[in-house]
């Protein structure tokens, strides 16, 4: 077999588990990683990849039954192996409690909905009546784009918005906006298990300043409460709530680097397909009403995440392939989205496609918390854009798109448009 062949070579014969080519890393799959899922769904739906330590699952109604499992773990400790765990905790798991090492996104009951319902609770209640404050940031954002010639659509317009939506919600001082989207960027290399030790450095140092900035944050708004989520929080608190200031912080964290940088994929990603379907853009533009539809649709087509994790809690089957307790679980959402067998003709982008829950947010009790303020960011940035730029094109359109290489993620390096 070629060494250029995308399919994906088991592990021994490639020296390193499957899963890492399964990744930005590997060019082929960086540039179509539907086919490279598509040729594994059809031929290993439920691959052992040995070396990685994981089954690994594209086929959609395996991917849907595991995510909605409740009774399927999400602590990646509790199975026989978590390569992808060390890697990202740097080879070291830290020591103290779970709850206060690590967010809801990987924990499990009773902590998980211990901290997850009262937060959820609170955010989506923010949420409900946020549309005014996402409308105001989206309108600045557009005010402050040069269109004079042409110009990178990604740090201009969808890099800013998810930012400075999650740093009003949670309550940031606006004159410390700036060094908040830094550290922001930094830490998310904490979600890049094959970082550089520069990376690392500055991973290690906006971490240790977000630690700092929510630690006063909190006492803040203990003395002080605003109309804000850190007070909502410490509000339930000083009404009783079982959440220690540790277990808040990490969490409000969390918030931040989940919903920063998928929300700025889900953006880019869309702008980039309405443009490339021109006739999908129309429909948009003949009927707003359907930009509920416009999103989910890019959810589906181009989800900002790869991948989500279970370890199975009890031993079972999935397409022949028998998984035992204790063992993990990769869901690939990227490839369950476009399996024929759940959605018809999957590799079109259809605006007015028959209603099919994708799962792009995931599912289950681990479903994306921020999912409702990522469908509003994206819902209000897409339309307002389209409004303001009726002339709106790709200044390139034979360009091929350059895709970040952060391993589990996709999205746009750079979108370069024009609007004159």
């Amino acid at each position: 077999m070629a060494d250029d062949d995308s399919t994906p070579k088991p592990a021994a014969d490639r020296g390193f588990p499957v899963m890492f080519t399964l990744t930005p890393m590997n060019p082929p799959y960086r540039e179509d990683p539907y086919a490279v899922l598509a040729d594994l769904r059809v031929r290993t739906p439920a691959l052992r990849d040995e070396g990685y330590g994981s089954v690994i699952l594209t086929r959609y109604d395996d991917v849907r039954s595991i995510v909605s499992d409740l009774t399927m773990w999400r602590d990646a400790l509790k199975g026989e192996e978590h390569v992808l765990e060390r890697l990202l905790a740097g080879a070291e798991i830290p020591e103290g409690p779970r709850s206060e090492t690590t967010s809801i996104l990987t924990l499990d009951d009773p902590d998980h909905a211990r901290i997850r319902q009262p937060l959820a609770q609170a955010l989506y209640a923010r949420v409900a009546k946020f549309r005014p404050e996402v409308e105001r940031i989206v309108s600045e954002t557009l005010d402050a784009i040069d269109t004079s010639g042409p110009f990178d659509l990604m740090p201009s317009y969808c890099v800013p918005i998810p930012i400075d939506v999650i740093a009003s919600i949670l309550g940031v001082d606006e004159g410390r906006l700036a060094e908040f989207r830094a550290w922001s960027e930094d830490v998310i290399q904490s979600l890049n298990p094959f970082r550089n030790e520069e990376q690392t450095k500055a991973m290690e140092a906006a971490r240790e300043a977000l630690d700092d900035d929510f630690t006063r944050l909190i006492a803040e708004r203990k003395a002080e409460p605003r109309d804000d989520l850190i007070s909502d929080m410490t509000r339930l608190q000083s009404q009783g709530l079982a959440v220690t200031d540790g277990e808040l912080r990490i969490n409000l964290q969390a918030l931040l680097i989940g919903g920063n940088l998928t929300t700025t994929d889900l953006i880019g990603n869309a702008v980039r397909l309405l443009l490339k379907n021109p006739a999908e853009l129309a429909k948009l533009r003949a009927d707003p009403s359907l930009i509920n539809a416009v999103v989910e649709e890019a959810l589906r087509y181009e989800p900002p995440v790869d991948a989500t994790g279970r370890i199975a809690s009890r031993n079972l089957e999935v397409s022949g392939c028998p998984v035992k307790q204790k063992e993990a679980l990769t869901l690939f959402l990227r490839a369950a989205n476009r399996d024929p067998e759940a959605f018809e003709n999957p590799d079109a982008f259809d605006v007015t496609r028959a209603k099919k829950p994708h799962v792009a947010f995931g599912g289950g009790a681990h479903i994306c918390i921020g999912a409702p303020l990522a469908r509003l960011e994206a819902q209000v940035a897409l339309l307002r854009l389209f409004e303001r730029f009726p002339k709106l094109r790709l200044a390139n359109p034979d360009a091929a798109p350059v895709w970040r290489t952060l391993p589990f993620f996709r999205g746009l390096e750079r979108l370069e448009l024009r609007a004159d």
